[in-house]
């Protein structure tokens, strides 16, 4: 039987091509309506952004990603056809030869081929799903590098969702050991205030120090850490996604999509997995209404704004659980899969702790699902339409 998604294209939807030392990254974003706006400042801060962080590594120093729009965007607004966006990749010109997409001969030694997999990388299961002997065709593409043009992309979802009131913001609420309280005693104003200046973007600067003592403290020792972000959606209208099918659920969309980042081992919404902990007098958010409030509302929000698969009109809350990444100074044994023989896994240069930067991707991935989801509902090939079946809709609910 066909999938939903089989029958009806998805409202908003792109792809991503490019690899981590190709030309260039590469995304393909259809389902916009004409007459957009696009931010371009604000896409280009979200790509600055993923950039930045204590315990970002070298690559960061060559690269100044922004955005490059080549179709789809005419005098500064959207025109209803596919948006095509690239990102040039500076260190290119240091892998020309090695990553050239022509059959020109070149000298072995300067092929780059990889034949020793990486612990906890995609080097091997890679090079055995697509039967290669060279780990360089998966690990160019399994790269986090991806994720840049993956944040331009949730840039222009951002755009069209702020055009309707919808705000998304992240922040680090631990690294390793050091964690924030379960308790939110922090307002959605005060994470947009810790955008950009702050290391690691968390909203308690005397844990903000301590997170940067563990991470220096890794990097000295050669090793990694991880730790987790968690995403704020903020003006949410309740009814995104649908109860009536498995693979329409809003949660279980932004689970994915929080999951494909790179890194990220687990998702929570809401209270995740503490509602396993907590009885269900304690856990479940009691439902009032007030006129004067705009209508229902609850008293607490612990299911992280969604319910039986929808939104329920509250902030969306998801978090993203880092791991360390598996690129690190301190040798990992493994296995070279020509000689077959052991080695100590070899350093690149990388990251000592990525999750300022991995929120900033999860923000993208929460737009994304966000605008897919909002499309889905409100549709329209112009944007004067769609505001016309919001506006509709929001009638419809003050008046409910």
């Amino acid at each position: 039987m066909p999938k939903l998604n089989d029958i009806l294209p998805l409202m908003f939807d792109f792809v991503t091509a490019g690899e981590s030392h190709g030309k260039s990254l590469v995304a393909v974003i259809s389902g916009l309506p004409l007459g957009l706006e696009i931010d371009f400042d604000s896409i280009n801060q979200d790509l600055r952004r993923r950039q930045s962080g204590y315990g970002r590594g070298g690559r960061m120093k060559i690269e100044s990603d922004h955005i490059d729009v080549v179709s789809g965007v005419r005098f500064g607004k959207t025109i209803g056809s596919p948006v095509a966006i690239i990102v040039e990749n500076r260190d290119w010109a240091n892998w020309q030869a090695s990553m050239s997409v022509k059959s020109n001969e070149i000298p072995e030694d300067r092929m780059k081929k990889v034949t020793k997999p990486r612990p906890g990388h995609a080097d091997l299961a890679g090079a055995l799903k697509y039967n290669t002997k060279d780990i360089r065709n998966i690990l160019e593409r399994s790269s986090a590098r991806e994720t840049t043009v993956r944040v331009a992309v949730g840039g222009f979802a951002k755009v069209l969702l702020r055009h309707f009131g919808l705000e998304i913001a992240s922040h680090t609420i631990s690294v390793g050991e050091v964690s924030l309280p379960d308790e939110r005693k922090y307002q959605f104003e005060d994470l947009m205030a810790i955008r950009d200046n702050t290391e690691m973007r968390c909203i308690d600067l005397a844990l903000e120090r301590r997170m940067i003592d563990v991470v220096r403290a890794a990097h000295l020792g050669g090793d990694t850490i991880g730790g987790a972000f968690e995403v704020i959606a903020h003006g949410v209208c309740p009814g995104l996604g649908s109860h009536t099918a498995w693979d329409r659920k809003l949660d279980g969309l932004l689970a994915q999509g929080i999951m494909s980042i790179n890194a990220v081992k687990a998702v929570d919404v809401g209270a995740g997995h503490r509602a396993s902990r907590i009885l269900g007098s304690r856990l479940h958010d009691e439902i009032f209404f007030a006129r004067e409030q705009g209508g229902f509302y609850r008293g607490t929000n612990n299911a992280g704004g969604i319910e039986g698969g929808m939104s329920n009109g509250c902030d969306i809350l998801v978090r993203g659980y880092v791991k360390p990444i598996p690129t690190l100074r301190k040798p990992l044994k493994s296995v070279d899969i020509l000689s077959k023989e052991a080695f100590d896994a070899a350093y690149e240069r990388s990251d000592t702790c990525v999750v300022p930067a991995a929120g900033v991707i999860g923000e993208a991935m929460v737009a994304i699902i966000l605008a897919r989801t909002f499309l889905e509902k409100f549709g329209g090939d112009s944007l004067t339409e769609t505001e016309r079946n919001f506006q509709g809709y929001r009638e419809q609910l003050a008046n409910f």
